[in-house]
């Protein structure tokens, strides 16, 4: 476990239920928030539970908690030998402001790197202007925009990819 701002915890390994959590965190913030639909949680769920069937060292999700509480979560998944993805990046809104989204993303990114992962990519969307703002200072740079009804409402999709030296 890694000591986080404010007497949060971060954890790698999974507790039974922590899927269940995850998803249902994505799906009731994101309605709240952005009006997303059901099939929000779908698009999450089913990733996520191939994430946990195919295990691979090269791919890790991160848990942050509050006691007994998930607060946050961020995942790189390996796409390929050379490029991953950055998957489920989530803070509560309860402890937005604190510097839980920075260590997240700073731990996603480390292990990205000591992975050697040349690219990794993610997608969101343009609403969640706070998120793309932490992405660009982590050094991703936006290369798409895809307009179109997902989710139940219209969203701008973006994509943002990290690019590293080799």
């Amino acid at each position: 476990m890694v000591p986080a701002p404010s007497n949060f915890t971060l954890r790698h390994h999974l507790n039974p239920g922590d899927l269940g959590a995850i998803v249902r965190l994505h799906g009731t913030l994101y309605a709240r928030e952005y009006g997303f639909d059901s099939t929000f949680e779908a698009y999450v769920a089913g990733p996520l539970a191939d994430f946990v069937l195919v295990p691979s060292t090269r791919n890790r999700l991160w848990i942050a908690e509050r006691g007994a509480d998930i607060i946050g979560c961020i995942a790189i998944v390996g796409i390929s030998p050379n490029d991953a993805q950055l998957r489920w990046f989530l803070v509560d809104p309860s402890v937005r402001g604190l510097g839980l989204g920075k260590l997240l993303l700073r731990e996603a990114s480390s292990f990205s790197e000591r992975c050697g992962y040349e690219s990794v990519f993610l997608w969101t969307v343009s609403a969640l202007t706070a998120a793309a703002k932490l992405y660009r200072n982590g050094g991703f740079v936006k290369v798409e925009e895809k307009a179109g009804r997902q989710w139940g409402v219209e969203v701008v999709e973006e994509r943002y990819v990290l690019r590293r030296k080799v």
